[in-house]
């Protein structure tokens, strides 16, 4: 989808999303020191609750209706973030400039999720979870094309240099016309060594 088709998304009375961050993002980032966090915007509600836990955020988006969206939930909420409109599979980012690097169901090239990489501070953690492979055809939502799909053997393979903590298939429960399903994501934690260890959670 491009971003006007995303623009038309985001656009509707209700939050695609949800106001509460994603599952994932609230597990691995609660305990760790808050720092500078890079990530994709969407409606903000990741970006939002980092926010919330000290940390100082800049996100991206190319969809003008998402940021102009997220940006109001920040202020209502009392959150300040940096908000940028840009295509991250194109967007530089500041070598070294951050403790935290997010990228939540973007499915990005391997360049650039090696860029986003290259963002990291030593010591700076990068979270990545997608909708895996083995969750096309499985009707759970998501994009369905296996070429763009996530598995944590791929993600680790675009991240050479860091010091992987985590890279697993994990299951996430979504409502579907049916009942609940799970949804099958991959989750790729990994931190860029900084005289042999990464932050401290």
């Amino acid at each position: 989808m491009d971003s006007t088709a995303w623009d038309a998304r985001y656009a509707m009375d209700q939050l695609a999303w949800g106001a509460e961050p994603n599952r994932f993002v609230a597990a691995e980032f609660t305990g760790l020191p808050p720092g500078r966090a890079l990530l994709g915007a969407g409606e903000g509600r990741n970006a939002i609750w980092l926010a919330h836990q000290g940390w100082t955020i800049t996100a991206v988006d190319f969809s003008p209706v998402a940021v102009n969206r997220a940006r109001k939930l920040a202020t209502a909420d009392g959150v300040e973030v940096t908000w940028i409109v840009a295509d991250v599979a194109d967007f530089q980012p500041d070598l070294g400039g951050f403790d935290a690097v997010l990228v939540a169901y973007l499915h990005l090239p391997a360049v650039a999720l090696a860029r986003a990489a290259t963002a990291l501070a030593p010591g700076g953690w990068i979270v990545v979870v997608g909708h895996d492979v083995a969750s096309a055809g499985a009707g759970v939502g998501g994009p369905q094309d296996p070429a763009i799909l996530y598995t944590p053997q791929r993600i680790v393979a675009e991240l050479p240099g860091l010091t992987v903590r985590t890279a697993e298939q994990v299951r996430r429960p979504v409502q579907t016309d049916h009942g609940t399903a799970d949804a099958i994501d991959t989750l790729v934690v990994a931190v860029q060594p900084a005289h042999g260890e990464g932050r401290r959670r």
